[in-house]
């Protein structure tokens, strides 16, 4: 069911929320400076393109300066990313079969706006705390 899903997903809208994410992530590795960003931002990206299996868990090791990278973060792509999600989710959701697609979206609003901290695991294997 997840492959069907991700199939599904990917053609209506995970690609091009991959490429929005791929655009932020080149944009953000312009600078030296960004570049933790730009890798942010395509870790965030291969996972929008391909949702279901996977689930974002927050890391307990995470200290404040995965709290400034959230804020930087926020304004640098994160509103804009988000809004995406939320525009893709509100169409998704239109009809019945989009329904859990466009729920997806709205899950990954979290994680598109604070990506620090956080980490993408598989749902089928046991997480441990790093």
């Amino acid at each position: 069911m997840k492959t069907i899903l991700n199939i599904i997903w990917l053609v209506l809208c995970g690609f091009w929320m991959f490429l929005g994410y791929l655009l932020a992530g080149v944009l953000l590795c312009i600078t030296i400076i960004g570049i933790p960003f730009g890798l942010a931002a395509f870790r965030i990206g291969v996972y929008a393109l391909w949702p279901f299996g996977y689930t974002v868990v927050d890391r307990r090791d995470a200290g404040s300066p995965s709290c400034v990278g959230n804020v930087l973060w926020l304004i640098l792509a994160g509103w804009w990313l988000a809004l995406g999600h939320i525009t893709t989710g509100i169409a998704l959701c239109i009809t019945i079969i989009g329904i859990p697609l466009g729920i997806a979206n709205f899950k990954l609003i979290p994680v598109s706006l604070m990506p620090f901290g956080k980490e993408i695991v598989r749902t089928d294997q046991p997480f441990t705390s790093y």
